[in-house]
């Protein structure tokens, strides 16, 4: 039987096991704004070797007919990946009316964004229910989104014993004079803060040299 390497932490204790949830659409649109794109081979192996994962759930959408990325994908279930993939849906994001102060005379003026479109294949409530059914106390959970609506799964998982790192960005984007927006929400900050022994915050951008895709 071949042996299993397994990875202990520098004082010599075997990591708890660990499960991660991978909201892909909300990583990659953290790291492109970073500057770098994640190669989920890359990451497998690390949350492997490094963070004693066991379970590592994939949560994407893919384009009808795309056989390239549908290639990719049954590549990475072979690799150990539990997949969740959905078509995706196609969405025109709202456009967002913010205020600004005009730098030269000081006068509040409205400024209009445009959003653009937005694939979209929303598997919410696949990551939530895969991480409930997961729930066993000991196990520690890496959620990989800074989206405001897994609030209340955390919130319930925690109550279940399960420690949770949320693994994201905090870092705010000027996207217009004055005007920054973070995909980190308020929310999952506010709850980090609340739950200090529970709920971790993971610089995803730390882990850059370790999971980015050469180009």
């Amino acid at each position: 039987m071949e042996n299993k390497k397994i990875q202990t932490t520098e004082s010599g204790k075997i990591p708890p096991i660990r499960y991660a949830f991978i909201d892909v659409p909300n990583t990659e649109g953290t790291v492109r704004r970073l500057g770098f794109r994640t190669d989920w081979v890359k990451l497998f192996k690390y949350l492997k070797e490094q963070w004693n994962c066991e379970k590592m759930f994939f949560y994407s959408g893919v384009e009808r007919g795309d056989s390239v990325k549908i290639r990719e994908y049954a590549e990475l279930e072979a690799l150990g990946y539990i997949l969740r993939i959905k078509p995706y849906s196609i969405y025109r994001n709202r456009d967002k009316i913010v205020k600004i102060t005009c730098p030269k005379c000081f006068n509040e003026i409205e400024k209009k964004i445009n959003s653009g479109v937005q694939w979209k294949s929303n598997c919410d409530v696949e990551l939530a229910v895969d991480a409930t059914n997961n729930a066993n106390c000991g196990v520690e959970y890496l959620i990989f989104s800074g989206d405001r609506d897994f609030d209340f799964l955390i919130r319930d998982v925690i109550e279940k014993g399960i420690k949770v790192y949320i693994v994201a960005n905090a870092r705010k984007t000027e996207v217009a004079d004055r005007y920054f927006v973070s995909r980190f929400s308020t929310k999952l900050r506010n709850l980090i803060a609340e739950k200090k022994d529970s709920v971790f915050y993971v610089d995803i951008d730390l882990w850059k040299l370790k999971i980015k895709k050469d180009i």
